[in-house]
């Protein structure tokens, strides 16, 4: 036999319209699923202390990809995909932590946006 509770909530249940329920559903899973994309240009100390190097290290560590490259002008440039806290966890590190040997003075965030779909398959080092 079924305990109280349990059959009060499978009736309640059962009362409820199914396209509420699932819309409660996708709802919460496309907020947890959200993508993101964001352009970063690092400046400081960043070249020639292996920061690309850590850079693609952490950006696979986090799990999210795109690119990161060093620029004529002395800075690292590059953009990060992937879901939202985990982008915000590559922009954290991005501005607050890089390679060991650098010193970030500050990091450009722009074209923050929510993407539909992945536009790289990994996160790679630009030459």
């Amino acid at each position: 036999m079924c305990p109280l509770p349990l059959l009060a909530a499978a009736v309640a249940a059962s009362r409820t319209p199914r396209r509420l329920l699932g819309r409660g559903l996708a709802a919460a899973m496309s907020a947890a699923g959200r993508l993101k994309s964001v352009d970063y240009e690092v400046f400081g100390r960043v070249q020639g202390v292996c920061f690309r190097m850590y850079t693609e290290g952490e950006a696979k560590k986090i799990g999210v990809v795109g690119w990161v490259k060093n620029t004529s002008k002395g800075t690292v440039t590059g953009q990060v995909q992937g879901p939202e806290e985990k982008v915000n966890s590559m922009m954290f590190w991005l501005s607050k932590v890089g390679s060991p040997s650098s010193r970030i003075d500050r990091t450009n965030f722009s074209n923050e946006k929510t993407i539909s779909k992945l536009e790289y398959s990994n996160f790679s080092i630009r030459y």
